[in-house]
């Protein structure tokens, strides 16, 4: 997935709403080289237990290693940690305006 156009990964990373809830998390968890944030500790905000076995088995099936591909997210499936990818910096202006107008922007 890193060979498709820039427009296009970024669009797909956050085409979903978890994928950007994910990004949105890490983009404000602001964490510095070498911090590793368990991606679970991100999202759940208010989920019940049932809630959190399904948020995992998704996220660890298809989400994280979907957003690692593209190379915006490094994701430790050993550790179950993620920080920052590579391409990161590709995808941060955007997070940016749209966290800035986070105001503006439609609830979903």
């Amino acid at each position: 997935m890193s060979g498709c156009p820039l427009e296009s990964r970024v669009f797909k990373a956050l085409a979903n709403s978890s994928r950007r809830q994910l990004l949105f998390a890490l983009f404000d968890a602001q964490p510095q080289d070498g911090d590793h944030l368990d991606p679970l500790d991100l999202l759940v905000d208010g989920a019940t237990t049932d809630d959190l076995a399904a948020i995992r088995l998704e996220l660890r099936h298809f989400h994280l290693p979907k957003v690692a591909d593209m190379g915006f997210i490094e994701w430790h499936r050993e550790s179950g940690t993620l920080s920052m990818g590579p391409n990161w910096e590709e995808i941060a202006p955007l997070l940016q305006l749209m966290h800035d107008h986070r105001d503006e922007l439609p609830d979903r």
